[in-house]
């Protein structure tokens, strides 16, 4: 019974063991984690803006002038494109067809007619034939002719008096008035002009103009033109007319004979009331050649449009675009959604998969959300550029940009996997194919590879060019293999293009370097050279107040770049850190060792804890001392953090010395610890080492290359054991190349020296 219920215990026990979460398990947890969901919120952010900027619901033209196609293009929709030659055709003939504008003013007119009837009215007002009437009435004749000589004066007067029976009746003269006025009714409503008016008109319009039909309005109002034919307004035509009016308003030969006698002369003398407007008439062609409809040539579904193994010229391009225009056109909503939606989730999934290769394989760049923002940013933002520059083949000014912030922010590696990511985005939105992208990647790789460390501004330069022409052949080699033609108009052309924007990008990269340490709180090698100049004014403070300490900090400097260069660490940064690091012990130098010189000890009059505040100080005021100098991040955390959560042993020991002969219990040893943090980089852990060794090997009696050796190994494992170097991501194998650096560089310093005997003074 016992052993059944043992089995039975043993069968729940078994029952209870828990497996290991499997694969979803873990994902799921992962996704749960809000720092997880925030850095894929800003992926899908940096993708829904590049989306939405590089219009990604619409396919992208892919097709550039004096390009080459392997296989003839076909439409993929029916569609009309302008016919230009047709239509400049149409347009041609409405300017030949267009309306002259003439301003038509009466008054000539109404002065004719006005002088016309003064003269009646003064002949049938005369009592007898004096010379004044004779005179007036000498207008009133025909001109002598062969077929009818000069009348004689009795000849004249008889006339003479039949005119004033035809108009001596009572009211005959008002109806004789409005009879003239009727005969002049047409004119007065349709104007009159010479023929060489028209023909002055026509030279003032380059010959261009209907000669058939005008435009007239009144003087006073523009706006009411009204079509005249111009053989009813020439004065020459006219003349006639005049006549045939008389007759049928005068109903009177003998009476109209001798009116139009008298205006046959001042008709045509005085008559023109028609003025040619250049402005109106201008405005008239603008207006007809604008609503000519442009002339439409059709193309099926299936027509060729670009032949293969032909350039692409102006004609092909023209209806291509027009083409591509018809084909969005005709797309529907549910294309587009679904253009932009697949877009989309490829931009968020290349985004997320370069998260995901940095999350394993360079964590660091994830742990800071504010550059990793910054980062992210800048890819949408490379994107965003690149395809508004493509229209002047300038996309590979902003993805080089890119490149070498990259490479300067972080490293090498990063810059590669998001150059080609933001450069296949940039491809994508714009349309091209794989020799744009092998073309980018080549210029980008040489930019990243060549761009490791910068000492000079002309290193920028230098890169520019080599950028520029590893373009350019590129351009051309790849071309070349894609059966493009090498001419001057296509491959040519564009190898130039982009060659001396690869130079541009480096010259431009030369001044936005300031502003790229700022954005991503990194200092390059050109930064660090100016940084660590010891004319610095902190440098100079500390030579002054505090100069053993100042002597302490060059020692430490050249071991710890010499140790950090032997495991492939930044040793100019270091080196640079190094002289900062002890910058707080410039307010208090006395309390230190070697500042202290013969005035004594200022520790020996103070208790442990007190001296232990002085001593731990340094490093607060230090990191104060540097923002207040606007000195960079890196440099701040080399004085933070060099000394770690470090025991200052020496005043520890003694509290615990004085506590037991108090016997006042154990001493809080936390209370004698720098507060830290530990080291976060491996320059940072190399720091540590090298100053505590520096500082211990001042105190050897004997510096032997044996008691160096055993001195550093002690320290290096001292700071192991105690958890300082634990997130320094220094490994075992790099701390003891450190070791191994330290003792060299200590024992170049205390080498042995040959006794020479003693100078005889002569």
């Amino acid at each position: 019974m016992s052993t059944g219920t043992t089995k039975r215990a043993r069968g729940k026990r078994t029952s209870a063991v828990e497996l290991p979460p499997g694969f979803y398990s873990r994902l799921l947890r992962y996704l749960r984690d809000p720092s997880v969901l925030a850095r894929l919120g800003m992926c899908a952010l940096a993708a829904v803006v590049c989306s939405v900027v590089t219009i990604a619901w619409r396919p992208p033209f892919e097709f550039r002038k004096y390009e080459i196609p392997d296989r003839g293009v076909a439409s993929r929709v029916d569609f009309s494109i302008v016919n230009a030659v047709a239509t400049e055709g149409a347009r041609e003939i409405a300017r030949q067809q267009s309306r002259l504008v003439f301003s038509h003013d009466p008054e000539p007119l109404v002065q004719l007619q006005a002088r016309l009837k003064a003269n009646v009215v003064e002949l049938l007002q005369s009592e007898n034939y004096q010379p004044r009437e004779a005179e007036i009435w000498e207008k009133f004749l025909p001109a002598p002719t062969a077929e009818q000589p000069v009348l004689s004066e009795e000849e004249k007067l008889l006339a003479y008096e039949r005119f004033r029976d035809l108009l001596s009746e009572e009211g005959r003269l008002v109806q004789f008035e409005d009879q003239l006025s009727k005969a002049f009714t047409e004119f007065e409503q349709r104007g009159l002009f010479r023929g060489e008016q028209l023909n002055q008109a026509l030279e003032t319009m380059e010959g261009k103009g209907n000669q058939a039909e005008i435009f007239v309005y009144p003087r006073a109002e523009p706006n009411l033109r009204k079509p005249v034919r111009v053989n009813e307004a020439r004065l020459a035509e006219a003349e006639q007319r005049l006549r045939r009016n008389l007759e049928e308003h005068l109903q009177s030969r003998e009476l109209t004979d001798r009116v139009f006698r008298w205006l046959a002369p001042r008709f045509v003398e005085s008559g023109v009331t028609l003025t040619f407007d250049q402005t109106a008439s201008l405005k008239v062609r603008e207006q007809v050649v604008a609503e000519v409809e442009p002339r439409l040539t059709p193309f099926r579904m299936g027509d060729i449009l670009a032949q293969p193994g032909v350039a692409i010229d102006e004609q092909n391009i023209a209806l291509l675009q027009a083409e591509y225009q018809a084909h969005l056109a005709s797309l529907s909503m549910f294309a587009l959604g679904a253009r932009l939606l697949a877009t989309l989730g490829m931009y968020t999934a290349m985004f997320t998969l370069c998260g995901v290769f940095m999350r394993f394989r360079y964590p660091e760049v994830l742990s800071d959300q504010r550059r990793l923002a910054s980062l992210i940013g800048l890819s949408a933002a490379t994107v965003v550029l690149g395809y508004w520059t493509h229209a002047w083949s300038a996309e590979i000014i902003p993805l080089l940009l890119f490149a070498m912030t990259v490479t300067i922010a972080y490293n090498q590696e990063v810059a590669l996997l998001c150059s080609a990511a933001v450069g296949l985005v940039i491809v994508f939105s714009i349309g091209q194919g794989m020799a744009e992208f092998v073309i980018l990647m080549a210029a980008t790789a040489t930019a990243v590879l060549l761009l490791r460390r910068i000492r000079s501004r002309t290193k920028l330069i230098y890169v520019g060019l080599a950028v520029g022409t590893v373009t350019a052949l590129t351009t051309i080699g790849v071309n070349l293999v894609e059966n493009q033609a090498l001419s001057y108009d296509y491959l040519l052309r564009d190898a130039g293009v982009f060659g001396l924007f690869g130079l541009l990008s480096g010259v431009a990269m030369s001044g936005l370097l300031p502003f790229v340490e700022e954005a991503f709180g990194v200092l390059t090698d050109l930064s660090l050279l100016e940084l660590g100049d010891v004319a610095h004014p902190l440098l100079q403070e500390l030579v002054r107040r505090a100069p053993g300490t100042y002597n302490h900090s060059i020692n430490v400097a050249s071991m710890a770049e010499a140790a950090a260069e032997s495991i492939g660490a930044a040793g100019l940064l270091l080196r640079v850190g190094a002289y900062f690091h002890d910058l707080g012990k410039m307010l208090k130098p006395q309390y230190f060792v070697e500042n202290q010189g013969d005035s004594g000890n200022r520790h020996e009059s103070l208790v442990p804890a007190m001296s232990t505040l002085i001593i731990i100080a340094h490093v607060k005021d230090g990191a104060d001392l540097a923002r207040q100098h606007h000195l960079p991040r890196p440099i701040i955390d080399f004085i933070q953090q060099h000394h770690g959560t470090t025991l200052v042993e020496y005043f520890y020991h003694r509290a615990n010395e004085d506590s037991h002969k108090k016997d006042s219990g154990e001493v809080d040893e936390n209370a004698f610890r720098y507060p830290g943090p530990k080291p976060q980089s491996k320059e940072a852990g190399i720091l540590m080492l090298a100053d505590t060794v520096e500082s211990a090997s001042r105190v050897l009696v004997e510096p032997t290359p044996a008691r160096i050796e055993s001195l550093v190994n002690e320290l290096a494992m001292k700071r192991l054991l105690d958890g300082q170097l634990d997130e320094s991501g220094l490994t075992l194998q790099e701390v003891r190349a450190v070791e191994t650096s330290l003792v060299k560089s200590l024992t170049a310093v205390y080498h042995s020296r040959v006794k020479y005997p003693e100078q005889r003074t002569a």
